[in-house]
């Protein structure tokens, strides 16, 4: 990719610049139902103009010349768990963030499972601090709970005002109705979602993967789909109760999906996402007890999977997010029914949706660029992201939607490397990520 005059490979960027230009580039921006060939001056941080190609009125410092390229608003990942404070042995703020340039990813928002769990302002505004080294914008989750323990409500207010933009208990469910309530209550008053990892863990004591031939061959205690969909159920009809934003977080089933179909039939502000890995792999995709495919929701069967590429094409899901986990090599190198849930996903997961949803299932590209960014704004209520329009922030993804390259985990900016798409071949890639107007990543 060249850009004023100077020829990159895969490098870290992190150019100042007070304008940048870039053109030639097909530039597709569901938020304005734009898709055509438009070039772009960024000016100051934010979008100073956008014009069909060729037909821009000023001039920047530098230019990026996308000539083949896809332009759309920067990616935006609102599940990612950086680590810290407190585990910075399998992910750090500063190379969380920069796996997430290096994806495409201009923004994400972090789960609050940390040590200690970001259940107070103080930790809010540490994981803030300019100091840990961020290199695309980080927006904080707070706990719901203290301590994540699903009894007493942290102070939703102190939390927003110190920069957490939604509450959750990540990690773990809100299973108890009254404090589920009070929640839905709380983040309603701020207009801030409360977030549910939706597992019953009654029903899922034990449970390595999903229930299934799978594990039942493997001998392990099988994960029942219904410990997702009830959960999701019960949650749908408290925020119809109390008229909140309801966000389920990495959806995975089948009944699940048809709990939130429902809920926005009957015009609930009821969302979802899912993550690249429940659509690209299934069950059987464990095989020999691999623990890098030990997730958490875990992967599920093949008529589960199908009904979430339904939900992604048709609009049911509303956004991709990658739940990006790090683990250490020796965490994950345990027997499977040991081994810690997760994977890392900031770096597949443009490869993926183009490969999967795009390039098999025909899903065009403004629809992924509508779950990687457009949606996931709207979501979180992250005002001014996931759209071109004049004075947007100026956080750009370029990427190459028909490069073909292969995925090596060894080579992840992550600190960790517990993926179960090493030695994949994808097809679509970033090769640059601006955020605020300054080119973070470059490839």
């Amino acid at each position: 990719m060249k850009t004023a005059g100077k020829e990159f490979g895969l490098i870290r960027v992190n150019s100042r610049l007070s304008n940048l230009t870039i053109r030639n580039g097909l530039l597709i921006d569901p938020s304005q139902k734009l898709e055509g060939k438009y070039d772009l001056l960024l000016k100051d941080g934010r979008v100073a103009e956008i014009a069909q190609a060729g037909k821009l009125k000023g001039k920047g410092d530098e230019n990026i010349d996308a000539r083949g390229m896809i332009v759309c608003p920067g990616l935006i990942d609102i599940h990612v768990h950086l680590r810290e404070p407190g585990q910075s042995h399998k992910e750090t703020i500063a190379s969380g963030t920069l796996a997430a340039a290096a994806g495409g990813f201009t923004s994400v928002c972090c789960m609050p499972n940390t040590a200690p769990v970001n259940d107070n302002a103080d930790v809010t505004r540490w994981m803030l601090d300019p100091a840990r080294g961020a290199h695309v914008n980080v927006f904080p989750i707070a706990a719901a709970t203290l301590g994540s323990k699903g009894e007493q409500m942290t102070d939703f207010a102190s939390l927003r005002k110190a920069g957490a933009v939604a509450v959750t208990d990540d990690g773990k469910p809100i299973l108890n109705d009254a404090i589920m309530r009070q929640a839905f209550l709380g983040a309603g008053k701020l207009g801030i979602p409360v977030i549910q990892h939706a597992e019953d863990t009654r029903m899922t004591a034990g449970s390595a993967m999903n229930s299934g031939p799978t594990a039942f061959r493997l001998g392990l205690r099988g994960w029942p789909s219904e410990a997702e969909s009830n959960l999701v159920e019960r949650d749908v009809r408290l925020a119809a109760e109390t008229k909140a934003h309801y966000h389920v977080a990495h959806l995975s089933t089948a009944g699940a999906l048809k709990a939130v179909r429902k809920g926005k039939h009957n015009h609930l502000n009821v969302t979802c996402e899912v993550t690249p890995h429940h659509f690209a792999l299934i069950d059987e995709n464990v095989g020999d007890y691999d623990t890098n495919f030990k997730m958490n929701p875990p992967l599920r069967s093949k008529a589960d999977r199908e009904a979430l590429l339904v939900g992604l094409a048709d609009g049911a899901i509303d956004c991709i997010a990658t739940d990006h986990a790090p683990h250490s090599f020796d965490e994950k190198n345990r027997e499977f029914d040991h081994a810690p849930f997760g994977i890392i996903g900031l770096e597949t997961a443009l490869g993926l949706c183009i490969s999967i949803l795009g390039v098999k299932h025909k899903i065009p590209l403004r629809r992924i660029v509508e779950l990687l960014s457009t949606n996931p704004a709207k979501v979180m209520g992250l005002a001014g992201r996931g759209t071109l329009a004049r004075g947007a922030y100026a956080d750009v993804t370029v990427f190459d939607a028909a490069k073909k390259w292969t995925y090596h985990a060894k080579d992840s900016h992550s600190k960790s490397k517990n993926s179960p798409f090493d030695g994949w071949q994808m097809q679509g890639r970033a090769v640059a990520t601006v955020v605020g107007g300054e080119v973070k990543f470059r490839a």
